[in-house]
């Protein structure tokens, strides 16, 4: 997640610190970006050149996963958070392909994101893009425009894809995904991915992935299987389970056998917290 630094302005565009958003950009393809970025993104590809490939099987698994949860699993509300500079198909391109009611709030903390979203993603009706820090879920979830546009009376999906990595120990990411469960209905859905040293071509593999992205916005931090499988607390897994991003449900003519350097998974709640509502005002008190 980016730093602020004390004092500045909200939405201050740094150019000259490489963002971990943009870096994966680079790595996608894509041409937003600032030579900082795209110079760190090219050491991570020197320390690790599977990255590349890891960063597009991340797409394609947003694709199945929100195909699966607008078609089998009938969702029509979407929470992104970490949303990333805009690729085409997007997440509400995805699910109204199949769910034409399909609504879905874009949030991220970097301005130049939100942005990129306002101009080429937001949709009255279907799409918003608010920018928000997950660090502070409490104030994030309180947004008003993402309240107007989500009900979280009902089952949301929320996707927390690639990112909860850049999220510091410090910071305690559990809480984070455990304050974001207290906010949901029953039925609702977690979409989680996360690059992990257990995926690493070779033991040092982790440390030049953490050395290559010392300099970024947000450090990175493998984590293993077993850490990643405790962001699915009160959670209930679907098939195929916690695997390799390639492994998720490959569809025909996918190179399911491909490297993957990141776990993923899909997940239900199953049980209530006390109710929706009452969460979210215990939450915004803390």
């Amino acid at each position: 997640m980016e730093r602020e630094v004390e004092g500045d302005p909200p939405g201050r565009l740094d150019t000259s610190t490489p963002n971990v958003a943009r870096m994966n950009h680079h790595f996608l393809g894509g041409r937003e970006t600032f030579q900082a970025d795209r110079d760190a993104a090219e050491q991570v590809l020197a320390a690790l050149p599977g990255m590349r490939a890891a960063a597009l099987a991340g797409r394609d698994f947003i694709g199945r996963a929100v195909r699966y949860l607008a078609g089998e699993a009938r969702v029509d509300q979407f929470l992104d958070l970490g949303t990333g500079l805009p690729a085409r198909p997007a997440v509400h391109d995805i699910a109204r392909a199949l769910s034409p009611a399909a609504r879905v709030a874009y949030v991220d903390f970097d301005p130049v994101v939100v942005s990129h979203g306002n101009a080429m993603l937001a949709r009255p009706g279907v799409a918003i893009v608010a920018r928000g820090d997950l660090r502070r879920p409490a104030e994030l979830l309180a947004r008003p425009e993402i309240g107007a546009h989500l009900d979280f009376s009902r089952p949301v999906a929320v996707l927390l894809l690639s990112v909860l990595a850049f999220v510091a120990d410090a910071d305690d990411p559990y809480a984070i995904v455990a304050a974001v469960r207290q906010a949901l209905a029953p039925g609702s859905f977690l979409v989680l991915s996360h690059v992990s040293q257990d995926l690493m071509p070779d033991p040092g593999a982790a440390r030049r992935l953490v050395a290559a992205y010392e300099n970024a916005n947000a450090p990175v931090a493998p984590r293993t299987r077993a850490q990643v499988l405790r962001f699915f607390d009160r959670f209930e897994l679907v098939e195929p389970g916690l695997v390799p991003t390639p492994r998720w449900r490959p569809e025909p003519g996918h190179d399911a056998g491909a490297a993957g350097l990141d776990w993923c998974g899909v997940a239900r709640l199953a049980t209530a917290p006390a109710s929706p509502a009452a969460a979210r005002t215990a939450l915004a008190r803390d």
